[in-house]
């Protein structure tokens, strides 16, 4: 009996502390400024507490898109979660912000794009 118990707890403890990895998500406002298409990568020009930093995706990856210029909701993933190999960020729209510690909707996500000071 303790050996199918083990496992079992092992599963639960990795999940729970998963779910507070991710919950543990850095959120701020970003506004874009600009787009632009590059060789196949989006760039989006957009300010941070205002720094300028850039959002670039591969065009055509799922979660890539050109947004319009506007303010927006960005959630900074945990290191080794998204697609890229960098600073991975989703976007959202202002409005999926609904309280400081709660992550926003995975439906009303934009975007996912590798983060890049300038």
């Amino acid at each position: 009996m303790k050996k199918e118990i083990t496992p079992f707890l092992l599963l639960s403890l990795l999940l729970l502390f998963g779910s507070a990895e991710m919950s543990a998500q850095e959120k701020s406002f970003i506004t874009v400024r600009s787009s632009e298409l590059n060789n196949g990568v989006v760039i989006l020009e957009v300010l941070k507490a205002g720094k300028a930093y850039q959002l670039q995706c591969n065009q055509g990856a799922p979660g890539c898109t050109n947004l319009k210029n506007g303010n927006y909701l960005m959630v900074e993933l945990p290191k080794n979660f998204g697609m890229y190999e960098c600073r991975d960020i989703e976007v959202y729209p202002e409005s999926a912000a609904t309280t400081d510690t709660a992550p926003p909707d995975k439906d009303k996500k934009l975007g996912e794009y590798c983060l890049v000071e300038k």
